[in-house]
């Protein structure tokens, strides 16, 4: 791991949605003086944000729109089945809900880096095929529901850290249905942030004092009590989770998580935290149901991932300087991908500003969290489709199951 040291070092500020936008803007202001691998054309947002207002209103014609999250990957194929498990649990008072439902989608989310482009998951109970973050969902929701991430045969709805840390790579591939035929890019990464979650569950007893993932909501309620800010849910996240992530930056013994180094920006380190906070916006859901009041999520940023960075480079809001470099394999910590994933915190930021106008809309009313669920994320996926038959994205990224 490296350790970072200087004085612009600043853990509470690198750990937050701020830091996030700092990054973000300075990479588009280095593509506007040139100095990035990357061409930005403004000229061509307004149709990028016809695209996503036409997604938006094919997908939610009433607008009735939840948080950009994992649920939703629940409900894939016309199915829901978090019904099952709410029927299940409905006995139980509104915070254990809460807990169990944190503990199904706080691994879930951990499961969802990019799947690759071979990949598929079969529903038994269905015959339906899913493939990409549907398929890694619904695999995931097996996953537990069935017990595999519980150490007590008779509680198999929760994740525990005896459970998660003991999950064998044969019981994860049994489930995921991974085969030569059908290869899961990353299995090893997933495997050991899920026995990592595991360790900082046991070991962080102050975010987590029940040993499950889903005690977090303890800790939310013991700090905040029932009202919590987007950027606390998501500080609260990278506290719990930044130890799971390998061989990360890490500032005074404090892993960044998703955060890398760049030369070109003040300070030196861009953030993005995807994932976390894609698991912050896959929190809300359960917690507003337990009764708590979520404020300031338009404060979070847009997720600086393949899908919304797909729909820029396919709508041709930026372009590739040399295109010949979408032909080569970049890793994560690249010049490029960096660039590629700033571009797109700051443009989807662009994107929801102008998809709140239009729709005459508050951030408060419609969040960036609904514009990415409505609109950007699909709107990437169905871009995608229409440039390339497999619906690949646009740049080739080696990954290893913990970023994307």
């Amino acid at each position: 791991m490296s350790n970072v040291s200087s004085a612009l070092d600043n853990i509470d500020f690198l750990l937050s949605p701020q830091a996030v936008r700092h990054s973000a803007e300075h990479i588009l202001e280095l593509t506007q003086r040139d100095q990035t691998h990357f061409n930005y054309h403004p000229e061509k947002l307004p149709g990028v944000v016809n695209y996503v207002l036409q997604v938006i209103r094919e997908n939610y014609p009433e607008l009735n729109i939840p948080f950009h999250s994992r649920w939703g990957h629940f409900k894939a194929g016309h199915v829901d089945r978090t019904a099952w498990l709410r029927k299940r649990i409905q006995h139980l008072d509104p915070m254990e809900q809460a807990r169990i439902k944190f503990d199904l989608v706080i691994p879930s989310v951990l499961l969802d880096a990019g799947a690759g482009n071979i990949w598929s998951f079969k529903e038994e109970s269905t015959g339906k095929i899913f493939q990409r973050s549907e398929g890694l969902g619904i695999a995931s929701y097996y996953l537990f529901i069935i017990g595999y991430l519980s150490d007590d045969l008779d509680e198999p709805l929760q994740s525990t850290d005896l459970g998660l840390r003991t999950l064998s790579r044969e019981a994860l591939c049994k489930i995921f249905q991974v085969s030569t035929r059908n290869p899961l890019v990353g299995v090893d990464g997933r495997l050991a942030l899920l026995h990592n979650l595991g360790k900082a569950v046991s070991e962080k007893r102050d975010i987590f004092p029940l040993g499950r993932p889903g005690s977090m909501v303890d800790y939310l309620y013991a700090r905040y009590g029932k009202t919590v800010t987007g950027p606390q849910l998501l500080r609260a996240v990278l506290d719990g989770l930044g130890d799971i992530w390998p061989g990360r930056i890490q500032v005074n013994g404090t892993n960044l998580g998703d955060t890398w180094q760049y030369s070109k920006i003040p300070g030196g380190m861009a953030s993005f935290h995807k994932l976390s906070q894609w698991m912050t916006y896959s929190l809300m859901e359960p917690l507003i149901e337990a009764g708590f009041e979520l404020t300031e999520v338009d404060q979070l940023t847009g997720l600086a991932e393949y899908r919304n960075g797909g729909l820029l480079l396919d709508r041709g809001l930026i372009s590739l300087k040399d295109p010949k470099i979408a032909e080569q394999v970049h890793t994560p910590d690249s010049e490029l991908i960096i660039e590629w994933r700033g571009l797109t915190v700051s443009l989807l930021d662009r994107i929801g500003n102008a998809v709140q106008r239009e729709l005459r809309k508050s951030s408060e009313e419609f969040p960036l969290a609904k514009v990415l669920e409505g609109g950007t994320w699909w709107a990437g996926r169905k871009a995608a489709k229409d440039l390339r038959a497999d619906g690949s994205p646009p740049l080739r990224i080696q990954s290893d199951g913990t970023v994307f």
